[in-house]
């Protein structure tokens, strides 16, 4: 069995790195992170603009797209293993559907979170500790399983996946404009995923002040990430008909 799992991640290894576009999602998080570790103190030298004031903003910026990332990059890989029949083969082998699909989501979501912590570390934007950095990391990160599941569920093929792609990746506004509000009014974006990593990270940036604190914008956060990863397996179980 563990021989099994080696050669399945070996596997898929291969298969992202193989394709181009799979291949630019695996280096996203690092220009994300080279732009907000030397292009922003470039900028500052540059033409003296102080950046101070939208730390909150630009990191949100920096760590929402990574999720995004990894979504499509799962996203793609389930769509051309549903090109390839492989969700259906894999009932022939010893392991099962679920299982197969819980490696290829807890994988994809051990490399985002791993990414994510390397893009906030990495730039400096912040100076959050080590064990903030983490915490943002594992919220956000679950954001990646969910946008992967969803292309699969509502795209049959790779073009309609890059089409709900695009378009699931404007969701992403939503977090960002909510950084503008403060009051109650902030809970009318709270619908798109991003909105409690986004205010985690502000609340850590701002040291508070906002309409709920730091730990009850994760842990609601938590549970709403956890109910959509599972709404959106059901969704792709009851849609792929595996």
């Amino acid at each position: 069995m563990n021989n099994m799992y080696m050669s399945f991640i070996k596997s898929e290894i291969k298969k992202w790195t193989r394709d181009p576009m799979m291949g630019f999602m695996l280096i996203y998080p690092i220009i994300f992170a080279f732009l907000g570790r030397y292009l922003l103190p470039w900028l500052t030298e540059k033409y003296g603009f102080n950046f101070e004031p939208f730390t909150d903003l630009i990191l949100v910026i920096l760590v929402l797209f990574i999720p995004i990332a990894f979504g499509a990059l799962i996203g793609f890989s389930l769509l051309e293993d549903r090109d390839d029949n492989v969700l259906i083969n894999i009932r022939v082998t010893p392991l099962s559907i679920h299982q197969f699909l819980s490696l290829r989501l807890v994988g994809i979501y051990i490399l985002c979170v791993i990414a994510t912590i390397f893009v906030i570390w990495f730039s400096k934007v912040g100076n959050l500790a080590m064990k903030n950095i983490i915490s943002i990391s594992l919220l956000a990160s679950l954001e990646a399983p969910i946008s992967g599941l969803l292309i699969n569920a509502l795209a049959r093929n790779k073009i309609e996946g890059f089409a709900i792609m695009k378009a699931g990746g404007s969701i992403v506004v939503f977090p960002i404009v909510a950084l503008f509000f403060n009051g109650a009014k902030e809970l009318f974006f709270s619908f798109a995923p991003g909105f409690w990593s986004a205010k985690v990270i502000s609340s850590l940036v701002r040291g508070g002040g906002l309409y709920l604190s730091y730990n009850q914008y994760y842990f609601i956060g938590l549970v709403y990430m956890v109910i959509l990863n599972i709404l959106a397996y059901g969704l792709f179980i009851k849609r792929t008909k595996v």
